[in-house]
């Protein structure tokens, strides 16, 4: 396991570091953007003890490739987005108070709760990163699964805090019972993502509402719901409702999924207004979301149509998948989002390499040390495109 990232430090432990991450640039935006993020001595990027990320040698043109490696939704943003921000950039010279205002009273109504609950930012993942930066600027350790999203845990780790990695469980899920276990008095933060993101898998909504009513009393737990509303069919539900019964937790929600506007950037966590208070004491969420976002993310919350089509197409699509994956014999885990990970019988820079030469965009990761590939969920054609493509390989 790497420690910070430092360039002794990593050529010590046998790691190395990419500069600006120019052949890999999805992991070299927001906080670690002028960040050398490390290698293994296999050349992989080291993301976490159980996992590693492969990369091409040569920056794709993604222009001319199918993207379906970054999770995006292929069919937004949703036209009633689009129109307001077109309606809105002749008042992009006004800060939009009123706007934010009138924005986080729909959440708060959505959501169930006052609008004093309510923290905004740019995306989810930037409050991932400004929690981290608050709660452990003066150390302390985080507890999270591995595999997991990785924006908060790299920053809590930036600024000094240690991660204890608890594996998932044989079914991908989060490990709670190990997961409390090491919970300790240095314990700033517990993070959990459902649905999971590098995998997909779901933790039932039954077991993780006791372990967060029970084990936020020792300490707080952020709860990450970015693929929530893609869930179909699983025994699951928002954290959020917790809140109402003073439990410390933190919910993020984000705009970038089942709204289709991961460009367009926005998000918010509900939480204690203690704790709203406590991060805000250090930073502004919502001052990083511009005029025209906010004016798309008032409209995109209202367009019901839009999110129950993306969610509509997303599962037939992922049916189509996996129904071909299945035909082809690949044993992917079950997947809660707009995405699927699966085994590879080949070294995942292969794969990588063998589908930019068609043309696709995909990630490749070792986990354990044995080859996945995730896809991201495209439109019915792309998911066919992809599924010829993988059934020429070998």
């Amino acid at each position: 396991m790497t420690q910070k990232i430092d360039r002794r430090n990593l050529l010590k432990s046998g790691l190395m570091a990419i500069g600006g991450m120019t052949l890999a640039p999805h992991l070299s935006m927001g906080a670690f953007a002028n960040t050398d993020l490390s290698l293994d001595p296999e050349n992989r990027i080291y993301r976490s003890p159980m996992v590693r990320e492969h990369f091409l040698d040569k920056k794709p043109d993604l222009s001319k490739m199918i993207r379906i490696g970054a999770n995006e939704n292929p069919y937004g943003p949703p036209k009633s987005a689009q129109k307001a921000v077109a309606e809105s950039v002749a008042g992009g010279n006004r800060y939009a108070w009123k706007e934010m205002s009138d924005l986080v009273d729909k959440i708060a109504k959505k959501e169930g709760v006052s609008k004093d609950y309510i923290m905004m930012g740019p995306g989810s993942s930037d409050l991932l990163e400004k929690v981290a930066l608050v709660l452990f600027m003066h150390g302390g350790n985080i507890v999270s699964a591995d595999p997991c999203y990785m924006s908060l845990v790299q920053v809590a780790k930036s600024v000094g805090a240690t991660w204890k990695a608890v594996p998932v469980t044989e079914n991908h899920s989060h490990d709670l019972k190990a997961m409390e276990a090491a919970v300790d008095k240095d314990t700033k933060l517990v993070y959990i993502c459902n649905p999971n993101n590098p995998t997909g898998a779901i933790t039932t909504g039954k077991d993780l509402l006791d372990f967060c009513s029970r084990v936020s009393e020792k300490v707080p737990i952020f709860v990450d719901e970015a693929y929530i509303e893609l869930a179909v069919g699983a025994d699951t539900e928002s954290m959020v409702g917790l809140l109402q019964k003073n439990k410390n937790v933190i919910v993020a929600r984000t705009f970038s999924k089942i709204m289709g506007m991961a460009g367009i950037r926005v998000g918010y966590i509900a939480a204690q207004p203690a704790f709203i208070k406590q991060i805000e004491k250090i930073t502004r969420g919502g001052m990083g979301i511009s005029y025209t976002s906010i004016a798309a993310a008032s409209a995109a919350i209202d367009d019901s149509e839009f999110q129950v089509m993306t969610r509509k197409l997303n599962h037939e699509a992922k049916t189509y998948l996996l129904a071909n994956l299945d035909k082809m014999g690949y044993k992917y885990i079950p997947s809660y989002t707009n995405f699927v990970i699966f085994p590879i019988n080949m070294p995942g820079k292969d794969m990588l390499t063998k589908l930019a030469a068609k043309n696709i965009s995909c990630r490749a990761f070792d986990i354990q040390n044995k080859p996945w590939l995730r896809v991201s969920i495209g439109t019915m054609d792309e998911m066919k495109s992809f599924v010829s493509a993988l059934g020429t390989i070998s």
